[in-house]
């Protein structure tokens, strides 16, 4: 009932790559450690469904989700959306890029965009 995003995500070279390969820095919103070592990325869903049929049960739940990355420059952000991005495209659907922001109070940079994730029940 979630997407498989860290368990496709933290076998990827790519994203080992930026974000560690013994413990990959890709967490669920709210369970990275505080001073986490950056970059490390964190997803979110926002929303979702069951594929719905008139003449039988679900087979499938869509799962939009949110991915933010986090690092201490904006090329880093960037780089780090980038091997996410080529993780999750062969698996599911990135929708929305929500680009750049830096957060006021810890000066730290984001890269934000969306996926929309069709996972087989």
């Amino acid at each position: 009932m979630y997407p498989p995003i860290f368990a496709i995500c933290s076998v990827d070279a790519g994203v080992q790559a930026q974000l560690g390969s013994d413990q990959c820095r890709l967490y669920p919103f709210g369970l990275a450690p505080q001073g986490v070592t950056k970059p490390y990325a964190v997803w979110q869903q926002v929303s979702g469904g069951p594929e719905n049929y008139i003449n039988q049960r679900p087979d499938m739940d869509l799962f939009s989700i949110q991915v933010d990355c986090w690092a201490t420059s904006a090329d880093e952000a960037r780089a780090v959306a980038q091997a996410l991005r080529d993780a999750i495209e062969p698996h599911a659907h990135i929708t929305a890029w929500y680009g750049d922001r830096r957060d006021p109070e810890t000066k730290n940079y984001s890269y934000a965009f969306a996926v929309d994730w069709f996972t087989p029940r």
